[in-house]
């Protein structure tokens, strides 16, 4: 009987033999049949979107949904947010959480057509299926991937949120806090504000010259043998991008993130041959069609797909195997709260070609207690979790705290 109910689902990863004995036939019947959503109010500019799928037996999944609907959301937006989330909820209500394959050939095409919010939506229902399927078989996510390759996971800090004073010396001294924390590598964006290309030479001059100082700042303040990551945010065209990355050769760069949007293959292609930093990109695109051009091309040094846009884990997964194929390596981008996080963790745990993940550094001080057992960072890494799923869960009382 188990057997057949199995045969039925079509088990969705190689390997499975090890977890089939650990289903009891209660679990084989497993059907998803809520979903709750929480929106956390972590700062001024960052909101987190947690959802919940909730099972007939009582098992509860997990995913993320932040930065899909604007750095600005309000209350008056959940109604929004809901509705946007229930649309792929409606295609899991009483489907085995097992089913992810279904779930992805029903949802991925309007995903996939859809702006951010919607990519977003379809990638944290993925996220919680398969947070749902590691709690059913007792076995972290990362067993589900063929095992894990390293026990820890080192992270970067972007410190941009937190830098709200936009000034080389505030750049420099929240650079050098991360770093007395442990980590080893710092991003920020020193661009973000930068005039429209349109504009004045003069006022386009001035802020590149700002930008450029404040990465002088933050090198002097980490020391040279440490890693110093900048992000344009696609501020530039190809001619600006090229001379503000040749002024910034003496700083040591170890990547150069998105001078132009990643989707214009050419001219990222085009600034790529003519600079020596390494590059990297794709932090919101969709698919393995998003992010092919940038592999097969070789655009770009490192892709950053992104758990909560790029349509969740199994697509993260075979967008990770093209960039192998293509000799790039990853880092996922992540600027995000601690389930994204624990979901990317998982992900990254067995992947080759992993490079390094996100972390939205110094945000909120209560950002690690939002789940339990508590994120820890330890010199800049966290290990990997061997509880079952994501190896977390709410807390749900601090979240009522801080809900918007």
């Amino acid at each position: 009987m188990l057997l057949s109910c199995l045969t039925r689902r079509h088990l969705l990863f190689a390997g499975a033999t090890p977890f089939l004995t650990r289903l009891s036939a209660a679990e084989a019947n497993l059907k998803i049949t809520g979903m709750q959503v929480f929106a956390v109010n972590a700062t001024p500019r960052t909101k987190w979107i947690f959802l919940r799928l909730i099972t007939n037996k009582g098992l509860t999944g997990l995913g993320e949904a932040s930065d899909g609907f604007g750095g600005k959301v309000q209350a008056a937006d959940l109604g929004r947010i809901q509705s946007t989330l229930g649309e792929f909820f409606e295609m899991v209500r009483g489907k085995s959480p097992f089913d992810i394959e279904a779930y992805r050939q029903r949802g991925r095409a309007t995903a996939m057509q859809g702006p951010l919010p919607v990519r977003t939506a379809f990638s944290a229902v993925e996220q919680a299926q398969w947070d749902l399927v590691g709690k059913a078989l007792g076995a972290p996510v990362y067993e589900l991937f063929g095992g894990k390759l390293r026990d820890e996971i080192p992270f970067y800090a972007n410190i941009n949120r937190v830098t709200t004073e936009r000034t080389p010396e505030s750049f420099a001294a929240f650079a050098k806090q991360a770093v007395q924390e442990g980590f080893q590598t710092v991003k920020a964006a020193p661009f973000d504000g930068f005039p429209k290309l349109s504009d004045s030479p003069a006022e386009i001059t001035k802020a590149a010259d700002l930008g450029i100082a404040c990465v002088e700042a933050m090198r002097r303040a980490i020391g040279p043998s440490l890693h110093l990551m900048i992000d344009c945010h696609s501020h530039f065209d190809v001619k600006l991008a090229i001379e503000v990355a040749r002024r910034l050769e003496p700083q040591n760069l170890t990547w150069y993130e998105e001078p132009v949007p990643p989707q214009k293959t050419e001219e990222t292609m085009k600034i790529h041959s003519a600079i020596q930093q390494p590059m990297a990109g794709g932090e919101v695109l969709f698919g393995m069609e998003g992010f092919a051009p940038l592999c097969r091309n070789n655009a770009v040094n490192v892709i950053m797909p992104d758990v909560k846009h790029c349509g969740g884990l199994a697509e993260g997964r075979k967008i990770s195997a093209m960039a192998e194929l293509a000799g790039l390596q990853v880092a996922p981008h992540n600027p995000s709260g601690p389930v994204a996080t624990a979901a990317s963790i998982q992900w990254c745990a067995g992947l080759p070609n992993f490079m390094i993940l996100e972390h939205q550094w110094n945000e909120s001080p209560w950002r690690g207690d939002l789940v339990n057992p508590p994120e820890q960072f330890r010199s800049g890494s966290i290990a990997v979790a061997s509880a079952p799923g994501f190896g977390v869960e709410l807390n749900d009382k601090l979240i009522k705290e801080h809900a918007l």
